[in-house]
């Protein structure tokens, strides 16, 4: 289920954001380390490590990482000490930061022992290195989830320090890429990140949506999302004024409404608000946000119900926005909403009175190589035209012009050309617009027709083309069109 956001974009978005709070931290370790590691400084000194002059590793960090020095790392992370916790937390923050190896399984262990430590310090700093090396791929995460990281990582979600939050938010992106992982996830966590998910802190919230939307990727998954509360806060967060966060929140929707038998449950649990939520977010002026709103509207537009709901908003600028955009990645959920409303037919003399055949006919025509859109706005011309309204608008607009010349696209798919032609037949077989597509249609096009009715790779395709033919020599007002005709035969 596409959120539009990668995992390696997301992920990577997300650590740099918890990351801002340890700049510098990597310099905190070797001379005490280094002590400590050959017996020549206890690790129960009453002094401060943390205080002492440190230099940066120069060596090979991996030489750190043997069974010798394994012993003090265990030893100092399960101190009594905060202080010295805070040494081990940090060596592995710095390890974490240059570690280009996998790091042997034994030297978690350690990690997990500073996650359940009661100094927060310590806990940010253990929670950052476990992002660095998930980030990094430096350690495993069968491993990770064979030690039960996942127990204190969620208890991080209640600690109520907003770094340790982000950090536990951020492992679990990345943990919950494996559908095991995200269930268990669900099940232990899914009310104390459904509660960050509220919080007033809007980093916190925006990580909390982060990890949302990554557990929304399976239909197993979403199910549990669905039975344990998460409908009513996703849909809460689409009223909020952070972009990022009206994003996250719009595109974990959008996977729940991927999910046909969910759409009544979301609908009855929080319809009003979603409907007018998701096409206020149309108008977003972050044209993902929209686009994705958008997608949203269109699987849920399965349901008559929500179509009468949505045809009562004003939904019709921002949707022709979108359709002007340049980028296929906001014109395409644009014209697949517009494809399922105009096949419903009390929507359909609404639509044509808003202009939408003339958008699709200049679309049509600027963007006739792309197969899409050329099918989709093909199937939108045909549904409008059997409005009141429509044959009449069609003189008014270039959608005829625009069907032409996808026809005259040589590059174009079989499946787009049959669909083209689908929809010309449909023009011409109305009495009222056969003398305007007739007009228009040039030697060029005959010429195009005739090749296509020739091959034999598509007998559809064939069938189609000679069909359109066959009309054209039956038209009276086509005649003066049918020695080029008969020569090309």
């Amino acid at each position: 289920m596409g959120s539009g956001l990668c995992d390696c974009c997301l992920c990577c978005e997300c650590a740099a954001n918890v990351k801002l709070a340890f700049v510098g931290a990597g310099q905190k370790l070797m001379v005490f380390l280094r002590n400590l590691l050959h017996g020549t400084t206890s690790f129960d000194n009453a002094e401060d490590p943390l205080g002492l002059q440190l230099n940066t590793l120069d060596e090979n960090v991996i030489q750190l990482c043997n069974d010798q020095n394994l012993p003090t790392l265990r030893r100092l992370a399960a101190s009594e000490n905060s202080m010295v916790q805070q040494t081990a937390a940090d060596f592995f923050l710095h390890l974490s930061n240059h570690l280009k190896s996998t790091l042997p399984d034994p030297f978690l262990r350690p990690v997990v022992t500073l996650l359940y430590s009661s100094d927060l310090k310590v806990q940010e700093t253990a929670s950052l290195s476990l992002v660095n090396f998930l980030l990094k791929d430096t350690i495993c995460i069968d491993t990770v989830v064979q030690m039960k990281i996942l127990e204190p990582l969620i208890e991080l979600f209640k600690s109520g320090d907003v770094v340790a939050q982000s950090n536990s938010c951020a492992c679990i992106i990345m943990l919950s890429s494996s559908e095991s992982n995200a269930n268990t996830i669900i099940h232990d966590g899914i009310i104390p990140l459904l509660a960050l998910a509220k919080s007033y802190d809007p980093q916190v919230q925006q990580d909390a949506a982060w990890a949302l939307l990554q557990l929304s990727q399976s239909e197993a998954s979403i199910k549990l999302l669905c039975r344990c509360g998460a409908l009513p806060v996703l849909v809460l967060l689409l009223q909020s004024s952070n972009s990022q966060l009206q994003f996250l929140s719009c595109a974990a929707l959008c996977n729940i409404a991927s999910v046909l038998e969910l759409q009544p449950a979301l609908l009855n649990a929080c319809g009003h608000y979603l409907i007018r939520s998701l096409t206020n977010l149309m108008s977003s002026t972050v044209t993902k946000t929209a686009a994705k709103a958008c997608k949203c509207l269109q699987l849920l537009s399965n349901c008559e119900h929500f179509q009468v709901q949505l045809m009562e908003l004003d939904w019709f600028l921002p949707l022709k926005t979108l359709l002007r955009t340049s980028s296929l990645i906001y014109i395409e959920p644009a014209l697949t909403l517009l494809c399922t409303l105009s096949a419903h037919a009390p929507n359909k003399d609404v639509l044509v009175d808003e202009g939408f055949l003339e958008l699709i006919g200049q679309l049509c025509h600027g963007q006739n190589s792309c197969p899409s859109i050329v099918m989709q706005s093909s199937v939108i011309i045909s549904n409008l035209i059997n409005s009141n309204f429509g044959p009449e608008a069609v003189k008014d607009t270039v959608c005829v012009f625009g069907l032409l010349k996808v026809l005259e696209n040589q590059t174009l798919t079989d499946e787009a050309l049959i669909q083209v032609n689908s929809c010309l037949l449909q023009l011409i077989d109305i009495d009222s617009l056969r003398s305007h597509v007739v007009a228009q249609v040039g030697s060029e096009h005959v010429t195009r027709l005739v090749n296509l009715s020739g091959q034999r790779r598509n007998p559809l395709l064939s069938y189609t083309c000679a069909a359109i033919l066959s009309k054209l020599e039956q038209t009276g007002e086509g005649l003066e069109k049918l020695p080029l005709l008969t020569r090309l035969v």
